[in-house]
């Protein structure tokens, strides 16, 4: 496996910490545009017109929700489970994508969302707490990191 491909799945999985279904949306839309290729794999179906509609609608809704008061921490139980599923399956399809090793895709896509998860749940609560701003003020810029980095990982 090339350092290249190592550094897309833990980048991808990094994403899936950061916001899961852009992970989801951006391998989907990766497919779907021929950034990579799952042409005559399982995974095929990533690329298809309603897997990536509902992956990028999901994308959508995750924005607004992660906006509202209500939205579970993503170092809770359930919604790290999610991310750590996310970057395992989006690593291992950037993994297929380039014929290496979906076992360490999923690896290194797991372990990227844990970073992810951890490491953007610290910068944000800490740029708020430093910066003495809303929430919402440091959320966006997140979620733009979180749609640049997947873009890179997937379109490489």
């Amino acid at each position: 496996m090339s350092s290249t491909i190592l550094l897309c799945a833990l980048g991808i999985g990094f994403v899936a910490g950061l916001r899961v279904n852009t992970a989801l949306a951006v391998v989907g839309l990766g497919a779907h545009l021929g950034w990579i290729n799952l042409a005559g794999t399982r995974l095929a179906f990533m690329g298809m017109k309603w897997a990536v509609g509902v992956f990028v609608l999901a994308a959508l809704f995750e924005y607004v929700y992660d906006q509202l008061p209500s939205a579970a921490a993503r170092t809770t139980p359930g919604p790290l489970t999610a991310r750590i599923l996310s970057g395992a399956f989006t690593g291992v399809c950037v993994a297929v994508a380039a014929a290496s090793s979906a076992v360490a895709g999923a690896l290194l896509g797991a372990i990227g969302a844990l970073v992810g998860a951890f490491g953007g749940y610290k910068a944000r609560v800490g740029l708020v707490k430093a910066l003495g701003v809303p929430d919402f003020v440091i959320a966006i810029p997140d979620d733009l990191l979180a749609i640049a980095v997947a873009v890179l990982a997937v379109k490489r």
